[in-house]
């Protein structure tokens, strides 16, 4: 049926059941409803369906170019809203990463003022947003902390957590090595769901998942904040990979144990310097091309 017979028919209250029926199904069956609703206020006793009908429809059409009209308007600033949450979202949640290379060291000042000294091939991760309420940084590799005092400070690693509750302090988390040095405060290291508490000198090792005992450290900072790193009676091949790291060389050993126990230290100054320091006192012999070097045992 055609919708402006029924609307005629429905003005004059003339429809039969299957006429209703009809009307009820026209898609703006509630706006008619509605207008009608509105306009009986304004109705004669007696009027004119035909005038009446053509007055309905013109509303209709006004309301449906007024509806078209804001809509377009609101989708632009809905989007618009869209993008700017998005951004909030992003940059209030995205994280500070902060990598060092090989042969490559640096410092960073952290939102509360605390600082990290960062030692070559490491990786620092951390939320300046969230920072006041959650105080904690990612490590992959090895760095020494100056925290300002506060709330709790956490550093995470693959190995185990460092929580703060001093001021200094060094983490050193490599493939199978795991170190924590208290400079200052107290530090609690936890590994494996324990708890150890470190004071001022003490260490927590761990190499290829076992403890190591160490002597108490006696040095104010690391060493390889002077451009020196040190090693008592460690792994050779932690000499090796630390050497790796400072210079960005690779080093191939032919007839050298890598479990030797090591004892002494390079600087960062001098290759030359350095490749003589960690093989004299073990007898080798070296040989170099370019960045590749070859220790064997003489």
């Amino acid at each position: 049926m055609e919708r402006e017979f029924l609307i005629s028919k429905w003005l004059n209250n003339d429809l039969n059941d299957q006429e209703l029926q009809a009307f009820k199904n026209l898609e703006d069956y509630d706006d008619l409803v509605k207008l009608d609703s509105s306009l009986q206020a304004f109705k004669a006793p007696e009027y004119d369906a035909t005038k009446e009908l053509e007055s309905v429809l013109s509303t209709i059409k006004t309301s449906k170019k007024q509806t078209t009209h804001w809509i377009k308007p609101f989708m632009r600033v809905a989007a618009i809203l869209a993008i700017c949450f998005s951004l909030y979202y992003y940059t209030t949640t995205i994280d500070t990463t902060i990598t060092t290379e090989m042969a490559q060291k640096t410092t960073v000042d952290l939102p509360d003022a605390s600082s990290v000294a960062l030692n070559a091939k490491s990786v620092l991760v951390f939320n300046k947003n969230s920072w006041k309420n959650n105080r904690e940084v990612e490590l992959h590799g090895e760095a020494f902390f100056k925290v300002a005092k506060g709330s709790s400070f956490n550093v995470i690693t693959e190995t185990g957590t460092v929580k703060v509750y001093g001021t200094q302090f060094n983490v050193k988390q490599r493939d199978n090595y795991f170190e924590v040095i208290c400079y200052e405060g107290l530090v609690g290291v936890t590994f494996n769901s324990q708890e150890t508490k470190l004071k001022p000198g003490d260490s927590f090792l761990i190499i290829d998942g076992k403890m190591i005992a160490k002597e108490k450290e006696n040095s104010l900072t690391p060493s390889w904040l002077n451009n020196e790193s040190q090693f008592k009676s460690l792994p050779y091949k932690q000499v090796v990979e630390e050497f790796e790291r400072q210079y960005n060389v690779d080093i191939t050993l032919i007839g050298v144990d890598s479990e030797e126990l090591f004892t002494g230290n390079f600087t960062h100054d001098s290759i030359e310097v350095a490749i003589k320091s960690i093989t004299l006192p073990l007898h080798l012999t070296y040989s170099q091309s370019n960045d590749a070097i070859i220790l064997k045992r003489e």
